[in-house]
């Protein structure tokens, strides 16, 4: 019979599986449109070491950045969910084998007629085993979208910790954005204070109307309240770090200090690079591998269930002799089971898992295209915004001159108050641009190496 069922089961293996998959054809162009004349200032060998938050050179963001992988909740929950994954695949690759199980029983019953009682025992100890061939790869099936599904989640593991650096990063530039903002409010405050004191001296001489002191007050007032908009901000990122640390915001807090502003250089490759790197669009091809898994398991309901059995197992009225040859039973059989008429059922279920392939074909060429197209938006910003620095480093220095001269032939009678105020309004916009646009050089750099994965391998 062993033979009988080997050579059945050898030839049916393959009579139906799922379709070979593929990984689906991604819409790449030859080059990144916004690379064009883009030349970093490093070498990209340089820029392979370490992890890429190193690259800004800031000691406090590299320790910070350390602390994410290991206290971050949401990156512990994708790592709690790849582990579930990793247990589902554990589960589905138990089915491949038998199951053996063990039973015993003991039972004592009574009863009697015309006053005679009589009791009974029974003793029973059984091992079984049951097993269901994978003829049709159903099972192989469920094997190899569990896989696929917990390479999906190694992905979304590594998706969670880029994530959850790149805020880091992102927020810990907003608020040395907002410790230089504060230093240079902080500055203009002392600035407009003594130009008040100047007023107010100039208008008890008589050589100044009160309406010049008012102006004075008014910008001293709007300096000190801009002061305080940046003090709120900064709180804002700091509790905003806190909890990216897996911190109460109570219990973190981080001193001001000087603001690094490098700007890393990072090379860019062609874009099929992405393709290797970037962890969500890693998740999304293991999910059309996953989907094209579950056609084969519902094609697989088009031919019979097969499960083979058997259990060998004593019983008997005596303990002492319940293991003797007399009490022996055993079984062995095969049993086979087909749906006849379904009404369609099975096809509809095929067809489902088509379109659920179909549906994850299209979310990871839809990932692609905005990979790209954010790689794209990062780079058309690096470019524009470097120009841009320059420009409002030349703006915050001609304002500042301008300033300076204003205050000085007001001094001397020359010209009016407003045009002091005006003067002083420019040149604080010009400094606080100039400030703005230095983290925004930063933080798009931030983003571009999220919207290339995260590194640099394989360039």
């Amino acid at each position: 019979m062993k033979k009988i069922l080997g050579a059945f089961t050898l030839a049916l293996a393959g009579c139906a599986t799922g379709p070979a998959y593929q990984v689906p054809a991604a819409p790449l162009s030859a080059q990144f449109k916004e690379a064009q004349g883009w030349q970093p200032a490093a070498p990209a060998d340089l820029l392979e070491k370490g992890p890429w938050w190193e690259l800004f050179g800031d000691a406090t963001l590299n320790e910070l950045a350390k602390q994410v992988e290991v206290n971050n909740q949401n990156v512990a929950a994708a790592a709690a969910r790849y582990a579930q994954a990793r247990a589902a695949v554990a589960e589905q690759r138990a089915a491949l084998f038998p199951v053996v199980t063990l039973d015993a029983s003991a039972n004592r019953s009574g009863g009697g007629s015309g006053g005679a009682p009589r009791t009974a025992n029974q003793y029973r100890v059984n091992i079984g085993a049951s097993w269901e061939p994978d003829v049709w790869g159903r099972l192989r099936e469920g094997v190899s979208g569990a896989q696929a599904s917990a390479q999906a989640s190694s992905a979304d593991l590594a998706a969670a910790r880029l994530a959850a650096q790149g805020e880091l990063a992102a927020n810990y530039i907003g608020l040395r954005l907002a410790d230089a903002q504060l230093a240079l409010l902080g500055e203009t405050v002392e600035g407009y204070e003594r130009v008040l004191q100047i007023t107010q001296n100039r208008v008890t001489a008589g050589v100044a109307p009160s309406s010049d002191l008012l102006q004075a007050q008014t910008q001293l007032a709007n300096a000190s309240a801009d002061r305080l908009t940046a003090q709120r901000q900064r709180a804002q990122l700091e509790h905003a770090i806190a909890i990216l640390l897996g911190k109460a915001p109570a219990d973190f807090a981080l001193s001001a200090a000087p603001w690094s502003l490098q700007v890393p250089a990072i090379p860019v490759g062609v874009p099929s690079t992405l393709l290797e790197r970037r962890p969500d669009i890693a998740a999304a091809e293991r999910r059309v591998a996953a989907a094209n898994a579950q056609i084969g398991i519902a094609r697989s309901a088009y031919f019979p269930s097969l499960s083979l059995g058997g259990s060998y197992g004593v019983a008997g009225s005596q303990l002492g002799g319940l293991f003797s040859a007399s009490n022996t039973l055993w079984s062995l059989g095969l049993s086979a089971a087909q749906a006849v008429f379904n009404a369609g059922a099975t096809g509809a279920r095929v067809d489902q898992a088509s379109a659920e392939r179909d549906v994850a074909v299209a979310t990871y060429r839809q990932s692609v295209l905005s990979a790209l197209a954010d790689v794209e938006d990062q780079l058309a910003a690096s470019k524009v915004l470097a120009q841009q620095q320059s420009l409002r480093e030349a703006s915050a220095n001609s304002a500042s001159q301008v300033e300076q001269q204003m205050l000085n032939r007001y001094r001397a009678g020359q010209v009016a108050y407003t045009d002091v105020v005006t003067a002083q309004v420019t040149a604080l916009n010009a400094r606080r641009a100039l400030l703005q646009a230095q983290a925004d050089r930063q933080s798009t750099a931030v983003a571009l190496v999220q919207a290339l994965g995260g590194g640099w391998q394989g360039i």
